[in-house]
């Protein structure tokens, strides 16, 4: 097996990310340089978690819940100008929102009715490595190995 880099040693290998994580946090807290540290997964792959079926009507919901928040954040900038009584602060606020949502709504809809059902279902999308090498470099490899040796 050979190190990402010239000058790096393999000091442990996981089946999780978490075991590695767990280990370069530990060395962290104990004063270990970690920036002379690297974590490389070995045998990656996607895996597409699939959430549910997707349809027009969700699209635009997810659509319109999305304009929504742009346009509360468009909002709260016009907020910052604005002079009067609360009232019209609420308006200000009130109509982005609308308008967000609403152009959110016709866009989502028409992105997923422009797929002509090619892709009606939701996922989440991830990257998973079958190992997980932690590699240090050479100068701070006998450290590192003494700490990885005392852990286990």
């Amino acid at each position: 097996m050979t190190a990402p880099d010239a000058g790096q040693q393999l000091i442990a290998s996981f089946d999780g990310y978490p075991d590695a994580q767990q280990l370069v946090d530990q060395m962290s807290d104990d004063g270990f340089p970690v920036e002379n540290l690297r974590i490389v997964g070995d045998g990656v792959r996607t895996v597409e978690h699939v959430t549910g079926r997707m349809t027009n009507g969700k699209a635009a919901l997810g659509g319109a819940a999305t304009g929504a928040w742009f346009g509360l954040f468009v909002g709260l900038l016009f907020v910052l100008f604005a002079v009067g009584p609360l009232w019209l602060w609420l308006w200000v606020m009130l109509i982005p929102v609308l308008i967000g949502a609403l152009w959110g709504a016709a866009l989502g809809f028409a992105a997923h009715w422009s797929t002509r059902g090619t892709r009606d279902f939701s996922s989440v999308k991830t990257l998973v490595a079958q190992r997980y090498d932690v590699y240090v470099t050479a100068e701070h490899a006998e450290r590192a190995t003494r700490y990885v040796e005392g852990a286990r």
